[in-house]
């Protein structure tokens, strides 16, 4: 089974890796490939950095980590990234991969209107994870649910902690703090 995690990262955080690495636990993954958006539909212009200083930092995070790995199907297209179209060119590349997709809760709410949604479970298992305040919607569109710790990180407290000169350590990895700061980003003003 090969663990799909798509999002923004923008930047990733400790909460995305921990919640990869429970997940992967929890469902015994083969690997966890974290895909990041090149640009989500629903955050469009929104983006805090560009899409491949973002992949970038998310390379420098899992470099070491085994069986995490970063897959750039969104990047290598133009944007806006579907989810549907992402799991159609990971399915039409590896035919026979059992793909598991992980959603946040907070995602989960939006499914129904995604683009293609109702084609997705087809193409992958759709597996949500519990976010601190966020409860998990009923939906025919998720196989399961999975309980993973509350780490009440976020991408947008870390934006507005580098924006104030504030520390992100132990926010982010540490070659993530230093990737942000060597190229100076999210200090506009969001």
């Amino acid at each position: 089974m090969i663990g799909l995690f798509g999002g923004s990262f923008d930047p990733v955080h400790h909460g995305h890796l921990i919640v990869g690495q429970v997940a992967a636990d929890i469902l015994g993954l083969e690997r966890l490939c974290f895909v990041p958006a090149r640009e989500q539909p629903f955050k469009r212009g929104l983006h805090g950095a560009p899409a491949e200083h973002r992949a970038a930092m998310l390379a420098l995070a899992i470099e070491d980590v085994p069986g995490f790995q970063l897959e750039r199907a969104e990047l290598d297209r133009p944007g806006p990234s579907y989810t549907v179209h992402t799991l159609q060119a990971l399915r039409q590349r590896d035919p026979g991969a059992e793909l598991i997709l992980l959603l946040g809760a907070d995602a989960a709410a939006d499914l129904p209107a995604w683009h293609a949604a109702g084609e997705i479970p087809a193409l992958a298992r759709v597996v949500v994870f519990a976010r601190p305040g966020t409860p998990v919607p009923e939906s025919p569109l998720i196989a399961r649910t999975i309980r993973v710790p509350a780490v009440d990180i976020s991408a947008t407290e870390v934006r507005r902690r580098v924006r104030e000169g504030r520390s992100i350590r132990y926010w982010v990895p540490d070659r993530v703090a230093e990737y942000v700061a060597a190229h100076r980003l999210y200090l506009d003003t969001e």
